[in-house]
């Protein structure tokens, strides 16, 4: 059956207002379209492919108030340690019901595109196990890419390089890597290397944690960029939070950037996750620990913003809402312009699809029809009122729909 969604400002399309989806995909998309038998009036609400979280761990979800520690300082090294306590504990189906609360979560914000780095430095590989079975079940209404990610090392965990081929073996997306976290920088190096070799090993894409420190000399991504670019699988990987590319000095950034527009490598930063963890060593002034986020984007890098936790021992915080790590973004980056801030979007869209390398993402037509509906009509105040989801749609049909916010007492002034 033929359906029309008409009255809609489309985010990125300034000369269509409605569309048909048939089998659900869009078949034509304009103006004065014909009349079809089923009809959505869309009230002039803004209209956008949905939202994509490129970086989530959802075997960590709901952990922070479990794991039976307290947050002293507040550092990436802490939550590792204290998730290496509370993992062991965990059976599959903790696991895979956290996760898929986890995922709700996100879905209920609008998000249909989630890549999740799953801890392997686990003999029984309990979390992958879990995450495969739940993508497969899921993947009608979310589409989930695993990282095989070694959280405490892929040479630091004993057997760790083997769990992360493993966990390719058994079918995760992306190979993973942690090279600021082992005993070493020769080691660290060792690990970028090996991580490379087995994304062409089983072409597998690259979604590494690189340099989430502080420390300037932490430089792991000069050398996956480095090594990709040689390899010519820029594209197909990404550096996750490089946090101390933010602290380096401009001289050694200035020249890196131009090698990344080589190599078109992608970026994640998770702008609330690091500006909570970042800085935590430094007196005043405090880094935010981001980024370089507009500077790339202004040199046509891609980079994309992510939720990164859910209430786990990293970060308190969390609900896979978009809108607040947008938000939280462009208060972090100075992206301040008007332009700016209309075209902020794409960091929690297109870019991070662009990163996930989803190709069926946009609306176009021989596109699935996948987006969501804000409760806005225009790019800007939507991001200034931090407006909500009104409703989410998976090829042509609602995942879910709510009601525009109403008042039981009118404000009459």
């Amino acid at each position: 059956m033929k359906k029309k969604f008409f009255n809609a400002k489309i985010y990125r399309n300034d000369s269509a207002t409605e569309f048909i989806v048939e089998n659900g995909k869009i078949t034509q998309i304009g103006t004065n379209l014909p009349i079809c038998d089923n009809e959505v009036d869309l009230e002039g609400k803004l209209i956008m492919p949905p939202y994509v979280d490129p970086h989530l761990h959802l075997d960590y979800v709901y952990t922070g108030r479990n794991d039976g520690g307290n947050v002293k300082s507040g550092t990436l090294f802490e939550g590792i340690e204290r998730w290496h306590h509370f993992k062991k504990t965990q059976g599959i189906g903790d696991a895979k019901n956290r996760a898929l609360e986890g995922v709700r979560e996100e879905a209920s914000h609008g998000i249909q595109y989630i890549r999740t780095h799953i801890d392997v430095t686990d003999p029984d590989l309990t979390g992958l196990k879990a995450m495969l079975e739940l993508r497969e079940e899921l993947k009608d209404k979310v589409t989930i890419q695993i990282v095989s990610f070694p959280q405490e090392g892929m040479y630091a965990y004993k057997n760790g390089y083997e769990l992360v081929e493993e966990g390719l073996k058994l079918g995760a997306d992306c190979v993973g890597g942690i090279p600021h976290f082992e005993w070493a920088r020769e080691i660290g190096e060792k690990s970028v290397h090996s991580t490379v070799e087995l994304a062409v090993k089983y072409n597998k894409m690259i979604d590494v944690h690189c340099d989430e420190t502080d420390d300037v000399m932490s430089r792991f991504l000069e050398l996956l960029n480095a090594l990709v670019m040689i390899e010519g699988i820029g594209k197909k990987t990404t550096a996750s939070h490089a946090c101390s590319f933010g602290s380096a000095d401009n001289a050694y950034a200035n020249r890196m950037i131009g090698l990344f527009k080589k190599s078109k490598i992608n970026f994640i930063t998770p702008p609330t996750e690091n500006a909570y963890l970042q800085g935590r060593m430094d007196n005043y002034p405090k880094r935010r620990g981001l980024n370089r986020v507009k500077e790339l984007l202004e040199e046509g890098i891609n980079i994309c913003f992510a939720q990164d936790s859910i209430n786990d021992p990293w970060y308190p915080l969390g609900n896979g809402n978009m809108m607040n790590v947008l938000d939280n973004g462009i208060h972090l980056t100075h992206l301040a312009s008007y332009e700016e801030i209309e075209k902020s979007f794409d960091l929690i869209t297109f870019n991070g699809a662009k990163t996930m390398m989803i190709d069926d993402y946009g609306l176009e037509v021989g596109k699935s029809a996948n987006f969501i509906v804000l409760n806005e009509s225009d790019e800007f105040e939507a991001i200034r009122k931090r407006v909500g989801v009104l409703a989410s749609v998976r090829n042509g049909e609602y995942l879910f729909k709510r009601n525009k916010p109403s008042y039981d007492i009118p404000l009459s002034i």
